[in-house]
């Protein structure tokens, strides 16, 4: 399991309530800067392509001996290339699974919505926000709602967490475990255990075959772990994502079609001429 391989407790017998008496601060501290560790890396594999350096990390033999031990095996494709020869066959990959044409973006709102910056979007940016957390530009444009981002953010607040249980802070530390739980049961839990699989599925190279897998495993536990077992899974690994409808509110006192005589300004071909039909969105996507 992945609880025994990353020194994570074992949730069918730990409970972290912190008004429990057998709560020790320093033993859940140490699962949280574990897991924390998981998330990044889970993150820095779906974020951008992988770099040289990140690529010898997960080559380490210690990480290696650690996956294996929960299933996860690469094959040579993975451990016997040369590093710069590695890093350019996965850009290639990366591309053709998340951001070609017939591609599955790792986007929460596409996964959801089949359409970019929808609701889960705006969503998140706003508790990014909320939680003091700015996102930097890099290379490239990376939307808030992007999985390895949505991983990094959990894994972040986890490393609040160990530094608010060093400090025997348990007030700080149970309102972070809750913003943890409500992430995941908003955003991550909706769409990761299915799109994992779905990644598993298409994925040619065995690096992003295997890492899929360990983000459905991964995620499998956390859910369990949080007592979120009748969090539903939306994405369900589709191949291909109907567009959802783009709601407007009209105004109904105005005419649409188009059919009503002009009116004698309308017919002066003056700047008034042209009819605007008002819409507003039914959403406030600013929330």
């Amino acid at each position: 399991m992945l609880s025994a391989t990353f020194a994570l407790e074992d949730t069918a017998t730990t409970d972290t309530r912190t008004d429990e008496p057998d709560f020790d601060p320093q033993a859940v501290r140490a699962e949280c800067l574990a897991r924390a560790d998981i998330y990044r890396i889970l993150g820095g594999v779906f974020v951008e392509e992988p770099s040289c350096d990140f690529l010898a990390s997960l080559r380490a033999p210690a990480f290696l001996e650690a996956i294996d031990e929960v299933g996860i095996v690469f094959k040579a494709d993975f451990l016997e290339s040369d590093l710069p020869a590695l890093s350019d066959a996965l850009a290639c990959e990366y591309a053709t699974l998340f951001a070609s044409s017939g591609g599955f973006p790792p986007i929460e709102s596409v996964r959801l919505t089949g359409r970019f910056k929808q609701d889960p979007h705006f969503q998140v940016q706003q508790i990014y926000k909320r939680m003091g957390f700015e996102q930097v530009t890099g290379r490239f444009e990376v939307f808030p709602d992007q999985l390895g981002i949505e991983l990094m953010f959990v894994g972040a607040l986890l490393q609040r967490c160990a530094v608010a249980l060093e400090r025997d802070d348990l007030l700080a530390y149970k309102k972070l475990e809750k913003e943890i739980k409500r992430f995941w049961t908003l955003h991550l839990g909706r769409w990761v255990r299915g799109y994992s699989g779905l990644i598993e599925r298409a994925a040619n190279h065995s690096f992003y075959r295997q890492m899929a897998r360990f983000l459905g495993g991964f995620a499998a536990e956390e859910i369990a772990a949080m007592g979120l077992t009748h969090l539903d899974d939306l994405d369900q690994g589709q191949l291909e994502v109907p567009k959802s409808e783009i709601k407007m509110e009209f105004n109904p006192d105005d005419p649409v079609c188009g059919e009503c005589a002009p009116s004698m300004q309308d017919r002066s071909g003056g700047p008034e001429s042209a009819r605007v039909i008002p819409i507003k969105p039914l959403h406030d996507l600013s929330l």
